[in-house]
């Protein structure tokens, strides 16, 4: 019911323009690959978690939810994953992403908040927040912090994903957009966030692959993948992410389209800020459900 594969250099730069896009990233993708231990991401997808209507199946994002953490963490009951991540007196803030076209998905917080719940974190230590973390008491008291947001293409970054999320645990965010957003992983260092990231959840239920300008949406550009890819290295999750994206354009397209920028803060977060790794060949993609059209 499961396929393990490993992306490749090879795989991330087939395609019509992306040798001289990822060429633009730095080393990563010309070093040699070494002997290094392979990080793993698990990727689930469900044909059935959206429905006829287009409304997101809750049950259904659960049952993923649970089925790739137990994967991810090597367990056979979702409760014994989470309790590996969260104790009893953590005070968990999850973050998510409110952007009105795009948002974190109400039944994915909440199968995450159950789940916490399960663990025996009383309610009132779980927050669930965006764009006022730095006024909320569970943030600004947080042992634990869940990271969850939706896939997409960003003006100032090129993509928003796991990395760009932390963006509003600053008070001056817009420092953080010159260079395509470069420095954004040093905000994974400030004492609000440091060291209490515990689970990284991209929603690929749908994604946005394409867009152009501050703030773009066109449902056009959204594609129902149906998937969620989790793990503990954002920067390997938004790494993969970015293949991804690149790839639904070429799928749409026939070519991959330009974007206005490059997204290479998820290789500076690797090779400056140590934050994780950014090179497909050291990362493990394990494919679990639904295969049809999964591109990666």
């Amino acid at each position: 019911m499961e396929k393990k594969r490993t992306i490749t250099r090879r795989d991330f730069l087939r395609g019509t323009v992306y040798t001289a896009f990822t060429a633009s990233f730095g080393s990563p993708l010309g070093k040699e690959a070494g002997a290094e231990e392979k990080v793993k991401v698990v990727l689930i997808r469900d044909e059935n978690v959206i429905d006829q209507q287009g409304n997101i199946y809750q049950k259904i994002v659960r049952q993923m939810l649970d089925r790739a953490i137990c994967e991810l963490l090597g367990e056979e009951k979702p409760i014994q994953a989470w309790r590996r991540l969260i104790k009893l007196n953590d005070i968990v803030g999850i973050k998510s992403n409110f952007w009105f076209y795009l948002p974190t998905p109400l039944e994915l917080e909440a199968a995450i908040q159950q789940r916490i719940l399960d663990v025996g974190v009383p309610k009132k230590n779980i927050g669930i927040d965006d764009r006022e973390v730095l006024n909320n008491p569970v943030f600004r008291s947080s042992t634990a912090l869940i990271n969850v947001r939706p896939l997409r293409t960003h003006f100032w970054s090129g993509i928003g994903g796991c990395i760009k999320n932390y963006i509003m645990f600053v008070s001056t965010p817009w420092l953080y957009h010159p260079d395509a957003c470069s420095s954004l992983a040093s905000i994974w260092n400030k004492p609000l966030v440091k060291g209490k990231t515990r689970l990284n959840i991209l929603s690929l239920i749908r994604t946005q692959f394409w867009g152009r300008g501050p703030h773009y949406f066109d449902r056009r550009f959204v594609s129902d993948y149906r998937g969620l890819l989790i793990g503990k290295d954002p920067v390997a999750l938004d790494a993969i992410g970015a293949r991804l994206l690149q790839l639904q354009r070429i799928a749409y397209f026939g070519e991959d389209r330009p974007t206005d920028t490059t997204p290479k803060h998820i290789f500076v977060a690797d090779e400056k800020y140590k934050l994780g790794v950014s090179d497909l060949r050291r990362i493990e993609v394990v494919k679990l459900g639904w295969t049809e059209g999964s591109l990666i």
